[in-house]
């Protein structure tokens, strides 16, 4: 039990600009090690995750580059931030004129991250903790997913249910700097960016990552392999 989330980002990170998307404002770590160990602390848990709340993941970046310079894609509509984070997708598709943005994710401190970002920036956010992918996608126009590729089960489980919403209609928006199962096939690039990160979260300083469209409604077992390696 987390007696007060909003206490210990504010204790525990900074507000600043996100590198890409300057725009924007995040409370965002320093470093990955620290803050690691004190949500492991804070939890009581060991062998957790990264903090994915904590810091902009290149592919979020991208993303909310992406819907910065193109507000068509999320003005006026209906958008869900997949896998959230610190919610930076959210609050760009917010900025760039959606009419209702949720985002959900897992992490029991990511809807205080997503609550203090929204408001560091002046936009509504909407936060759900349910695991979405265990139910139909949900009634939205437009799915954002970042960085949501780094093993294999959770890859295979994310696509199919892009795909069950991409033939429902839904726009899919995919962003990825090479994950090892980003999927090879199925996918229209979008854009390419060279995202500023750090050596603490990734192999580069600076990776070159891709905004996709996801092409097609269903996607075979198969198409989920290694590419794009940056």
């Amino acid at each position: 039990m987390i007696a007060d989330p909003a206490a210990f980002i504010r204790a525990n990170t900074r507000l600043q600009p996100v590198p890409h998307a300057p725009e924007i404002g995040l409370w965002l770590a320093d470093e990955v090690t620290p803050i690691w160990r004190l949500t492991e602390e804070e939890l009581g848990r060991m062998e957790l995750p990264p903090p994915f709340w904590a810091f902009a993941w290149a592919g979020a970046q991208a993303l909310a580059r992406w819907l910065l310079d193109h507000p068509g894609e999320a003005g006026g509509k209906r958008v869900l931030d997949l896998a959230a984070g610190s919610g930076l997708v959210g609050i760009a598709a917010a900025k760039a004129g959606a009419s209702h943005v949720l985002c959900a994710d897992i992490d029991p401190f990511c809807e205080a991250a997503v609550t203090l970002n929204a408001e560091a920036n002046g936009v509504a956010l909407d936060f759900t903790a349910e695991d979405l992918l265990d139910r139909p996608p949900p009634d939205v126009e437009l799915i954002c997913a970042g960085d949501v590729f780094y093993e294999k089960p959770m890859a295979d489980r994310v696509m199919a249910w892009l795909g069950r919403a991409a033939s429902s209609g839904t726009r899919v928006l995919i962003g990825d700097p090479g994950r090892t199962y980003l999927p090879r096939s199925g996918l229209e690039m979008l854009a390419e960016y060279r995202v500023p990160t750090t050596r603490e979260l990734e192999d580069q300083e600076v990776k070159r990552t891709r905004v996709w469209t996801l092409a097609a409604a269903t996607l075979a077992p198969e198409a989920v392999s290694p590419m794009l390696r940056a």
